[in-house]
């Protein structure tokens, strides 16, 4: 039993405690549980208020905390029927036989590709390498791209994107996310070999002065209006091409140059964060197993594939996690340069109508709130699953356990 000295201390952790509890009540665990019960409902324009007769939307709804009246341009919103519709309409075109096919050779095309991590991780067991890296990695590449051509890729991916907004709009997000981690680990990393040389005059200057871009993040918007500016029909970069009577295209009316355009944008916010881990990992590499490979006649390419990039690999797959997620909902960079666009017709997500700028659309100009919430359900699912196989794989949190 506990005494009253032990009540006594007890109450005081709590009275320590307990705002930290009250905020992930209010911001965490609340919020979780109203948009899965509004992910249920038909609630949107015309459904915006519920019937707080109801005793569970009593509870969980804010509107009945109030005591106001249900009102708008139709009746209060209910749950649908039946109540899986949001659901439904989000994937149900996933699961016709024409996407299950098209999924299937897609799966198949990237099979090459898997292959290749798991020689590399078994080669990275054995004593010895019998292939390098970059060799199992191009023939993973070519095999892939070979079977796109043998499997129709562009037939599949026209199929999934018949399939719904929703599998089209991942699907683009998911190839933005593929596009850009490796730009940002490529510039991060000659970023932070060159800031790395001894031999370098004004590294102090030049650290300050590359970090800008991300230190500028917390101005993403302004800075993306900037951006906007450049790529404008009549923006800065057609005015300097119009010098040399070069006629420069309207960048952000083609969905191939917005798509570049916003993939610029983010590579200048963000590999001055790749470039800071890689820097401090490049500080931690002991100088004397590159005196040893000098020693031995290694090539400054054997130095980079065979001691830095292995021993960088605890400080880099982190940040590739971290800034595979946070790339993955990007949102108002890519909103303030393009808003989504350019358009691919009424009622079609836009060539660059991102997961995060899409529910953003589709929730304030839409306010399309059921499905939405269905929208938010499915995302954290898929985002969660991804977290936590990208947490086995790196074995990221392994020494947290031991």
């Amino acid at each position: 039993m506990i005494g009253w000295s032990g009540r006594r201390k007890a109450w005081t952790i709590l009275a320590f405690i307990l705002p930290m509890l009250l905020a992930l009540l209010v911001f965490s665990i609340y919020p979780f549980i109203f948009n899965g019960f509004i992910s249920l409902t038909n609630r949107g324009t015309f459904h915006p208020n519920p019937d707080c007769s109801v005793p569970l939307w009593n509870i969980i709804e804010p509107t009945c905390w109030f005591g106001k009246e249900a009102r708008g341009l139709a009746t209060p919103f209910t749950v649908q029927d039946p109540f899986y519709k949001n659901y439904s309409t989000l994937l149900g075109g996933l699961f016709t036989l024409p996407s299950v096919l098209a999924l299937v050779r897609i799966v198949a095309i990237l099979l090459p590709l898997v292959a290749a991590f798991y020689v590399n991780r078994w080669q990275d067991r054995q004593l010895s390498r019998q292939v390098s890296s970059a060799v199992v990695w191009v023939a993973g590449l070519a095999g892939a791209v070979l079977l796109f051509w043998l499997l129709k890729g562009p037939a599949a991916i026209a199929a999934l994107r018949d399939a719904g907004n929703f599998i089209i709009v991942n699907l683009r997000t998911i190839l933005y996310v593929i596009v850009c981690i490796p730009l940002f680990f490529l510039l991060g990393l000659t970023m932070a070999l060159i800031l790395n040389n001894p031999y370098l005059k004004g590294r102090t200057f030049f650290r300050v002065a590359l970090i800008v871009p991300w230190a500028a993040s917390n101005v993403a918007i302004m800075m993306s209006l900037v951006w906007q500016f450049f790529f404008r029909q009549q923006g800065t970069i057609n005015q300097v091409l119009s010098l040399v009577n070069i006629t420069g295209p309207a960048y952000l009316n083609s969905a191939t140059w917005a798509f570049f355009v916003v993939v610029l944008v983010n590579l200048w916010y963000t590999y001055p964060f790749f470039m800071v881990v890689i820097l401090g990992g490049l500080q931690s590499i002991p100088l004397e197993l590159y005196e040893a490979a000098d020693v031995d006649g290694a090539s400054w390419w054997k130095q980079l594939t065979k001691i830095t990039l292995p021993l960088l690999r605890p400080a880099v797959l982190p940040a590739i996690v971290l800034s595979s997620l946070t790339t993955y909902k990007v949102d108002s960079v890519v909103y303030a340069i393009t808003q989504g666009g350019p358009s691919a017709g009424a009622g079609a997500p836009g060539a660059t109508d991102f997961v995060m700028v899409y529910a953003y659309k589709q929730i304030f100009q839409t306010r399309a709130y059921g499905i939405m919430g269905a929208f938010a359900v499915v995302l954290f699912v898929l985002l969660f699953a991804a977290t936590l196989y990208s947490m086995r794989v790196t074995r990221i949190t392994k020494g947290a356990y031991e």
